[in-house]
């Protein structure tokens, strides 16, 4: 998947130890390949170990090495802010173990770290210590970070924050739109500490060659007791925000015709076709090179060859296929021959939709269900781990194989937080899940979260378990507003289907809330509740008789109906 990423920097570099011995500081710059640029980012960071500290100049290193490298080893679909703080509250975590040695905290491995994330048209800071980050823009430099030191004395400060200074340190992330023409600076105390912020304003202003500036400014801060390192970033150039320029990238590859069987693509050779829809073609295919391999061939429609945003989600499902493991999610297929056409191929997988099971399963046992339901939770907390909501969970879009296996087969719909930050001219379709199995927030307008796709497998688990009824009745189909919402009624599975034990019922009714924060906490604890009856849910009241056997009640209503008139009638004879 290529997405307009690019942005040039002008970047400078300084780092001296001063009068000290050894240079204490350590200061980097990433710019990864063209393939990481758009979902990674380029990273610039810098740490001063602490003088105090046995190892500080290890610990700066280890800081600013270690998260360079770790950073870009996090799955590009992470956000900038899961990926960053992961890495860090590893990278601490090392540091703190380093220096349980010592008898006093502060003679171990610690240091301070600030690092700038610029992706996209956002930047994104970590910050922790007395290191600091500026920002040069109007003519006017701003601290960006706040400093976690104390000052005892006029000569006496303690650092308040650092890594590898306690096991669970505070670090301070924030984000802030880029501009064409911004100056970053990076500094050490031994820079900041020797220049006032107006000296430093001075010296950008007057040198625009960013490594010239850098060098500069360490000379300045020459008569300091102090390792000095500083880093000056310059942005040249932003993602391109014209519309026609990111849909030349996004439509590189055209849009395949209609394709009939016994015609051949990049060697893949069409069977037939299995499913058409305004969206989207699906074909049976065998490799010519391997005609033992069968495979799904997914094209776009032709009638979207024009709409950005469409051709940004179909090259996405790809993206997301090819980076996601787990025996319940359908595998796309990475093929070295080179692609003359926009498609994407898939495993071939044997199976009906859960669909087409229900219909011919209107009472299934409720053991099976639950067993399928628990596939269908690993197949997208596999998602999950990814940063990746699904957003369109639905039995028409899971696959039941031939050896019991759940597949879930379409990523048509998924958002991924690393890619959502990528800024596009265009607008992102944000609601693109079905009605029916869909979480309320989707129509609310509120922000989707790993619960939504929770709220839409309890409406799996529900539609068969009940033969396809839903949870809410058709009443669901009209609400619009919170207040509709919050007006229906939970209709339990048991009305439907007797042998729904009363304790699944409430498991049921609790990851249907309509209320995101008051379904479960996390997928796990809904599969395990399914299969382990939690006492809170033992304890819930029995249905009334009307709702566990609507049928026969009403028989009896009818028949005390018919005999009471038989009594009246022949009392009055």
């Amino acid at each position: 998947m290529h997405l307009t990423g690019r942005i040039e920097l002008g970047t400078g570099l300084f780092t001296s130890a001063g009068p000290k011995p050894q240079n204490e500081d350590c200061l980097g710059v990433h710019i990864p390949d063209a393939a990481l640029l758009p979902t990674k980012g380029i990273v610039a960071c810098i740490a001063d170990g602490v003088s105090a500290a046995s190892a500080g100049k290890e610990a700066a290193e280890s800081a600013v090495i270690g998260f360079i490298s770790d950073y870009y080893e996090t799955p590009e679909s992470w956000e900038v802010k899961t990926a960053g703080q992961r890495v860090l509250t590893a990278l601490n975590r090392w540091l703190f173990s380093q220096g349980q040695g010592f008898r006093d905290a502060e003679k171990g491995c610690v240091t301070t770290f600030t690092a700038v994330i610029l992706k996209s048209q956002t930047a994104h800071v970590f910050h922790i210590g007395d290191s600091r980050l500026y920002r040069f823009r109007g003519g006017e430099l701003e601290q960006i970070t706040r400093d976690h030191a104390s000052q005892v004395s006029a000569d006496t400060c303690y650092l308040t924050r650092a890594l590898g200074l306690t096991a669970s340190p505070r670090i301070d992330y924030h984000t802030f739109p880029l501009e064409t023409g911004d100056r970053y600076l990076l500094t050490t105390d031994g820079i900041h500490g020797e220049l006032s912020r107006q000296d430093m304003e001075a010296l950008i202003r007057q040198n625009t060659d960013s490594q010239n500036c850098a060098d500069m400014l360490g000379s300045a801060a020459g008569a300091g007791q102090d390792n000095r390192s500083c880093i000056l970033l310059e942005v040249k150039s932003l993602p391109d925000g014209n519309k026609d320029d990111v849909f030349r990238q996004l439509s590189s590859l055209p849009i395949p015709p209609d394709l009939l069987p016994g015609q051949s693509i990049d060697g893949l050779h069409v069977e037939r076709l299995i499913s058409a829809s305004k969206n989207s073609q699906l074909y049976l295919v065998s490799d010519l090179d391997d005609s033992n391999r069968s495979y799904v061939l997914k094209t776009p429609s032709v009638s979207f060859e024009d709409d950005p945003a469409y051709l940004e989600r179909f090259a996405l499902e790809e993206w997301i296929g090819l980076r996601t493991d787990s025996p319940h999610l359908a595998k796309v297929i990475r093929r070295a021959r080179p692609r003359r056409f926009l498609y994407y191929v898939m495993e071939s997988i044997d199976g009906m939709t859960l669909e087409r099971w229900s219909e011919k399963n209107p009472a299934p046992p409720v053991e099976q269900v639950v067993e399928m339901v628990g596939q269908i939770v690993e197949g997208v907390r596999a998602l999950h781990r990814r940063d990746t909501l699904h957003q369109d969970l639905k039995p028409d879009n899971i696959l039941l194989d031939a050896s019991g296996i759940i597949k879930i087969i379409d990523y048509g719909s998924c958002q991924v937080g690393g890619i959502a930050e990528i800024a596009t001219p265009f607008k992102r379709e944000t609601s693109l899940g079905t009605l029916d199995f869909s979480a309320p927030e989707y129509r609310l307008g509120i922000t989707a979260t790993t619960r939504s796709d929770l709220f839409s497998i309890a409406v799996i688990f529900y539609h068969l378990l009940t033969g396809g009824h839903h949870p809410y009745g058709k009443a669901w189909a009209r609400a619009s507003s919170q207040r509709d919402f919050y007006n229906l009624a939970y209709q339990p599975a048991a009305a439907h289907n007797p042998m729904v034990p009363l304790w699944m019922d409430s498991v049921l009714r609790k990851a249907l809330s309509i209320r995101s924060e008051d379904r479960h906490e996390v997928m796990s604890e809904f599969i395990h509740n399914l299969r382990h009856p939690d006492p809170a849910f033992l304890t819930a009241e029995p249905l009334p008789f009307a709702q566990r056997n609507p049928l026969l009640f009403w028989k009896l209503v009818a028949f005390i109906a018919i005999a009471g008139w038989i009594v009246t009638w022949a009392v009055l004879a």
